[in-house]
């Protein structure tokens, strides 16, 4: 692959955990559209996620991202990526409404118009009164997405986005994720457990299985 023509370049890329070495001077590139990360449980998905978005930071290798190296300038790095955790209680207090306010001081691609369209193909509208603690897992991986896909990052990471959908939920993001793919200079790095049919993958990156 033409590194001239990556988004996000991986290289000798080395992190674990003292039970379990996850990547030792591994290297990958990323081009624009949809990559989907392929992995079972304990493969190191979520890990991946967290050390592309700079939330985690690698014993060793670089992460270079349009041009901008997480290690001479980690906020200019940032400040390109949407990454959220699912799991993570850091946003329960907050409203639907009001976390999605904040976001567009943080993202300056963020759409407005998108994220309308969200609203409406992931049937949100009564929920966005409500703390995100009070929604549903289905729910709140719906609000994370609509965000994420809204947010017009350079590079947006959503980890294990079927979990929890309904069918009419998980047909509206497969379009979505495709259409938001295609957006030019956008690339959307997806984790899941199984391959996701129906996506116009560039890339698929297979993790091993745990030891």
């Amino acid at each position: 692959m033409d590194d001239k023509a990556a988004v996000l370049q991986v290289k000798e890329l080395c992190f674990g955990y003292p039970e379990r070495k996850l990547w030792a001077h591994w290297s990958v590139t990323v081009r624009a559209g949809a990559t989907l990360v392929l992995g079972s449980d304990g493969s190191g998905k979520t890990t991946l996620l967290q050390l592309l978005a700079g939330d985690v930071l690698s014993e060793s290798g670089t992460l270079t991202l349009a041009g901008v190296a997480l290690h001479e300038d980690a906020p200019a790095y940032r400040e390109q990526v949407f990454w959220q955790d699912p799991r993570s209680s850091a946003l329960d207090a907050l409203s639907v409404q009001q976390w999605w306010d904040s976001l567009p001081a943080r993202h300056s691609h963020w759409d407005a118009a998108a994220l309308a369209a969200h609203v409406a193909g992931f049937a949100l509208e009564p929920h966005l009164d409500k703390a995100l603690y009070q929604l549903s897992a289905g729910t709140r991986r719906k609000v994370l997405m609509a965000a994420a896909l809204a947010s017009g990052a350079t590079l947006t990471l959503i980890d294990e986005p079927m979990a929890g959908l309904d069918r009419a939920s998980v047909q509206y993001l497969q379009q979505a994720l495709a259409d938001a793919a295609a957006q030019p200079g956008r690339t959307l790095i997806v984790a899941h457990y199984e391959a996701l049919d129906g996506l116009p993958w560039a890339q698929v990156i297979e993790l091993p299985d745990e030891a």
